[in-house]
Parts: structure tokens; sequence; C-alpha cells
């Protein structure tokens, strides 16, 4: 971020109750970084990495222009909320700081239809085909876990399925391994947490 705009933000921010300026030591998981770029180009991206590996997990960005592409970019990268640059008043940037903080998505509408469609030919074009899902998931993955969840033993899930058991150990397995977790309980755990099943 440039030095005017990164004092701009600052001086917006400083004076607002609701939030408080962070210095690189002071910065926890909780807090919300800010980006200024006009694109979501290379050069943003890389502003977005080092923010991030400061230990920042949610950041805003407050950009020029966005197109399609570079919105998803932004979205795999981490970005939590994205103002345009020419809407970015104090108000609206605290009130995107504090949505995020608080775990919301914020996006312009007319960006939210883009991007919605955008995930929506990923699904179609990439995930379906290999026979996954946007959850990380496949319909096999979920449907086991479910039953899991809802507190059936493997011989239960395999007798519902038609599976083997074998078939039903590999696929908890296989969801453990993929999202590191140590067991089929923490593997329900984590997909309802997420909001996988």
């Amino acid at each position: 971020m440039d030095p005017i705009s990164a004092a701009g933000i600052s001086a917006a921010l400083s004076t607002r109750p609701e939030v408080w300026i962070a210095t690189d030591h002071q910065i926890t998981p909780q807090t919300v970084g800010v980006i200024v770029a006009d694109t979501m180009d290379e050069e943003a991206a890389g502003l977005l990495r080092a923010v991030r590996s400061k230990g920042v997990r949610h950041v805003v960005a407050v950009v020029s222009e966005m197109a399609d592409s570079s919105l998803m970019a932004a979205v795999e990268s981490g970005v939590s909320g994205v103002v345009r640059r020419r809407e970015a008043t104090a108000d609206r940037l605290v009130q995107a700081v504090t949505s995020v903080h608080r775990g919301a998505g914020v996006v312009p509408p007319d960006m939210l239809g883009r991007l919605l469609k955008r995930v929506s030919q990923v699904q179609e074009q990439v995930l379906t085909p290999r026979g996954l899902r946007v959850t990380g998931l496949t319909e096999r993955e979920e449907g086991v876990l479910k039953l899991v969840a809802a507190g059936l033993d493997t011989r239960e899930i395999a007798k519902r399925l038609a599976y083997s058991e074998r078939t039903v150990k590999n696929v908890l397995h296989d969801i453990t391994h993929r999202f590191h977790l140590r067991n089929r309980s923490h593997a329900v755990a984590y997909a309802i947490r997420e909001g996988l099943i």
C-alpha cells in the first residue's frame, strides 16, 4: 500500500471507537487487515501475502476495480471483504472491518453475483467432472460423515450405503488425512464447524 493510502486509511479509522490500529507486535488471529490497491494484480497479491504472513487471517481489500478472475483469486488468497475505493468512506470501512471481524464476508452486491457465477462455473467445469464439490468432499464422503454424525458405526454405515466396511473405513481415512484430522469424531466436529455437512 502506498504511503498516501496508508495515511488516509489510518486517519479515517484512528478516530473511530469501534476499531483500533494495531502495530505489528499487536497482531492477533482476530486482527483484520486492510489493503488498498488499484486492482487485485500480482502486486496486490504480494501485499496480501505479506499481511497474512504476519498472522492476519482476515483481510478487507479496498480496490478501484476488480475483474471476475481477480475476485476469485482474492477470495482464494483469503480476502474476507471487498470495498470499492470510491465507496471507502470511514463509515463504510468501519462497517466492513467490524463485519469481517464478526465472521461475515463483505462484498458489493454486483460483485457477489459475479462471484457466485464464477463459483458455479468452477463447480460445473472443474469439480463435478472429478466427483468433487466446493466443500472439498465427494458425495460419498459427505454421506459417510453425515451418518457418522448421526451416531452410526462402520457396519451400520456400510449396510445403509451398500458399501463394504472397508470402503467406509477408507473414506473416513481419506477425509481425516486430507483435512489433517485425528479421528472420525474430529472429522465430524470439523465438518459441522466448517459447514461441510
